[in-house]
């Protein structure tokens, strides 16, 4: 109730008792020696939302149900999200396995071939065997006698056919008494004598112009049937070509024929992988001309009558000696998912563009790149297809063009391999374009709070892809159960850690340090990494003190040095205290003078900082200046517990006289910001006792901020800020007068360190709660604070009576101040008009 509605005064709060300033755990509650016993383990504890969340993200199958799990980055997100996933996908099935093979259509095209899990293996197996026995088998069918035979007796065949037509022709010229013969220039006539031989060139000459006129139109009619003849040549061996390649494919494909079957059996009801071997079978065919003509190359075959040169485009070369034009007879097995169980969770750690989308290699050769689809690599989202793929999103977005990338694939469900040249149009270079990839995979980022409210609020795409929001829990509330399924989820940590076990005393000390660690004593910290770093150190300190067993003392030694490791400028600051250097005083009383508390964090350590607050007030018309503010060191929120103030003073004592006062307040040897209005509850004792001229107990600070009702509202660093006061006090010397005053809505809040608790209990250090300004004023000022009666008047002797005696007096002064001077102003105006 406030201390405004009864004329009686309040007695002032006690001292909290000492239990409610730590919750301890009874060690004996738990029915285990060491977490060795524990088999029952819990990896996640108070993340119920989070695990609802995430099983509704697993489960939703339609567009843009991707999971963005957020928390702070004391927790170990990743972990826990991956132990989800994995637990959730065991039961979904194995995605295919994802092969990119030789596009005989079009080789800039490769062709993508989905196969049931592990099949992809057992095909390039096949086909590594395929092509390693192609070779032998068409080189042993090539030079077996029946083909020698058979293309002997085309050959010979065609030469007896052409034979036949010269034979012809020559039984025609001598007929005609000339000779069909082959000559330097090529085929001509000559004439013969008439015992049948050829005239030499000296009979020739002697013939008489007639005769040799003759000779010329007898042979004309043949030089045309010549002409005739000779033109056939090309075409009698283009058919003879023809029919020997013809022959080659015969041989060819009765020599692969077995070889192909066999494989092919292998895979029935792979219709992608029969029509791939179909095709394989008809190029082997087409090509075999070229495919022995490089086996003779490659082997060192100087006579192979088949090696030539062929240009391969793209390069199909597989490198080395090997064949080059069966190299694009394998398979790129791009994804094996042989040894998975369930659907795969992939986290990628590196989300670099080529790490996400997958890259096309290129081979340098001559100066000159060159690429095929053996060259082609997987990212992360191939491996995940078919599950989940887990990205920190923080790095996510520091990679250059990744995260535009990602939203790209997601949006459209296709995965399309391409250089960033070729996707901004940098690049003119003729490259590979493979078949993309039908998506089927659940993308979870993991970040931060921030990241998510950012990206929800300034990216437009955000929200339509990932609609499932993960949330981490920073706490659990603690009840009957909880302190044991935190003791085996703490088990869950030193185990994945390999750590030694420890004993239910220092697992009890640990759970303790976890509701420091809230904040609160009735929650228990869920920031894992916080909670597993402390684990890993008390192991540390227990190696150290040769023990296999962690105690509760290498838990407290533990705290203590991760304190001690980061206190160096909480230490000169207590230094500088202790050297008056900087100004708080722990015992006598004073005006206008009160030891506010602050938190300051710097790292991982958060630290109270005792200040001294003074105020000091003159005639004025109600005026409360910040100096704080009026030199731009104030933030908003201190600046909303100033004008707080003044709404509390107008309401308690200026009903019926106005504020006629000027104050002013500040924090003294305050170099740095100030914000939060944690400190407003010390500024208004330290502004009432300057009005009332009513002295304050210094051996006492304050924490808490008020509202214009009276109320003393809860803070945050409760424990923080006692420690802080209190090693200020144990260093001067405790007298049992000192304490802190501290809202009575964080006593639940308290998780004191043990120097604090057992000074309280041996009654050497005090920590009062109190819920109104009336009741601190009590404990401040030794004198009731006093309620008003009917007649809104304050009992005589009380805090507010002094405090609005005051400010009557001072309305007081001020109306005669006033008065005087308009009295003053009258006077001398009317002067002047008498002596015009």
């Amino acid at each position: 109730m406030s201390s405004e509605a009864t004329d009686e005064t309040p007695p002032p709060p006690d001292a909290l008792d000492v239990q409610k300033l730590y919750r301890r755990i009874d060690p004996a509650v738990f029915d285990f020696e060491t977490t060795d016993e524990l088999t029952d383990v819990e990896y996640t504890v108070g993340q119920d939302r989070l695990v609802s969340s995430v099983r509704f993200g697993m489960g939703m199958k339609g567009p843009g149900y991707h999971i963005f799990a957020l928390g702070p980055r004391s927790t170990d997100k990743r972990s826990l999200v991956e132990a989800h996933l994995h637990s959730g996908s065991r039961d979904e099935p194995v995605p295919p396995d994802l092969c990119y093979v030789h596009n005989f259509e079009d080789p800039y095209r490769p062709r993508l071939l989905r196969l049931p899990a592990g099949m992809g293996t057992e095909l390039s197996q096949a086909m590594e065997q395929l092509t390693g026995d192609l070779e032998p088998s068409l080189i042993a069918a090539f030079e077996s006698e029946e083909y020698q035979n058979r293309r002997r007796a085309v050959e010979e065949a065609a030469q007896e056919e052409h034979g036949k037509g010269f034979e012809e022709l020559q039984e025609r010229a001598r007929s005609k008494g000339l000779a069909l013969l082959r000559t330097p220039a090529g085929f001509g006539f000559i004439p013969l004598r008439d015992d049948g031989e050829v005239m030499e060139e000296d009979d020739i000459k002697a013939l008489t112009q007639e005769d040799r006129e003759e000779f010329e139109e007898r042979s004309e009619d043949l030089q045309e049937e010549l002409q005739a003849l000779l033109r056939t040549v090309p075409a009698r061996k283009r058919d003879v070509r023809n029919r020997i390649k013809k022959l080659d494919r015969e041989i060819a494909d009765f020599a692969i024929r077995e070889l192909v079957e066999g494989t092919r059996s292998r895979f029935q009801g792979q219709e992608s992988v029969l029509e791939f071997l179909d095709q394989v079978q008809a190029d082997v065919v087409a090509n075999v001309q070229a495919i022995l003509g490089a086996a003779g190359q490659a082997g060192g075959q100087e006579e192979n009558p088949f090696a030539q040169t062929q240009a391969l485009d793209p390069d199909t070369s597989g490198g080395g000696s090997e064949n080059p034009l069966l190299a694009r007879y394998r398979i790129n097995l791009l994804v094996d998912h042989a040894a998975t169980e369930g659907a795969p969770v992939v986290y990628e750690e590196h989300p670099t563009y080529k790490n996400l989308i997958g890259r096309i290699e290129y081979r340098s050769r001559m100066g000159a790149l060159s690429t095929n689809f053996s060259l082609i690599r997987p990212g992360a989202i191939h491996r995940a297809n078919g599950g989940y793929l887990v990205l920190d999103a923080r790095s996510l977005l520091m990679e250059p063009f990744a995260w535009e990338a990602l939203k790209r694939v997601l949006n459209t469900e296709r995965l399309k391999i391409e250089s960033l040249g070729q996707s901004y149009s940098m690049l003119s270079t003729v490259s590979l374009e493979p078949e993309p990839l039908e998506l089927d995979v659940k993308v979870v980022l993991v970040g931060e709070r921030r990241i998510y409210y950012l990206l929800s609020a300034y990216d437009p795409d955000f929200p339509s892809l990932f609609k499932v929001e993960a949330d981490f829990e920073d706490e659990m509330s603690r009840d009957g159960d909880t302190d044991l399924k935190y003791a085996r989820f703490l088990t869950g940590l030193i185990r994945g850690r390999e750590l030694r076990p420890f004993d239910r005393d220092a697992v009890a000390r640990v759970i303790e340090q976890g509701a420091r660690l809230a904040g609160d004593r009735e929650k228990i910290s869920t920031r894992t990494l916080e909670v597993e770093d402390l684990l890993q150190q008390a192991d540390h300190w227990a190696g150290e003190a040769d023990r296999s067993v962690v105690s509760p003392d290498d838990v407290q030694k533990a705290i203590d040095q991760q304190i001690y490791r980061a206190s160096r400028v909480r230490d000169r600051i207590q230094e500088q205290i202790h050297r008056d250097t900087l100004f708080i005083d722990t015992e006598g009383e004073a005006v206008g003078q009160i030891n506010g508390l602050s938190v300051l964090q710097l790292g991982s350590l958060s630290f109270g900082r005792p200040t001294r607050i003074t105020a000091r007030v003159g005639l004025g018309k109600g005026e409360i200046v910040d100096i704080e503010r009026e030199v731009e060191m104030g933030g908003p929120l201190h600046s909303k517990g100033i004008l707080i103030l003044k709404g509390f003073l107008s309401q308690r004592y200026a009903r019926r006289l106005p504020l006629s006062l000027r104050a002013s307040l500040v924090f003294e040897q305050s170099y740095g910001g100030v914000d939060g209005d944690s400190a407003s509850a010390a500024e208004l004792f330290a502004l009432l006792s300057a009005i009332g001229r009513i002295p304050l107990k210094q051996s006492l600070a304050v924490t808490g901020s008020v509202n214009q009702h009276g109320y003393i509202q809860p803070i945050g660093g409760v424990n923080e800020k006692i420690e802080g006061f209190f090693d200020v006090c144990n260093d001067r010397g405790l007298t049992g007068e000192q304490g802190v005053v501290i809202p009575r809505s964080n006593v639940k809040n308290l998780m004191l360190r043990p120097d604090v608790v057992a000074a309280v209990e041996e009654d050497r250090f005090q920590v009062y709660a109190v819920e109104t300004v009336d009741q601190a004023l009590h404990l401040f000022a030794g004198i009731p604070a006093g309620g008003p009666d009917e007649a809104g008047h304050y009992p005589a002797g009380s805090f507010n009576a002094a405090v609005e005696s005051e400010l009557t007096h001072m309305a007081e002064r001020l109306r005669s101040f006033v008065q005087s001077e308009n009295g003053a102003a009258s006077g001398e105006s009317g002067g002047e008009a008498g002596h015009g």
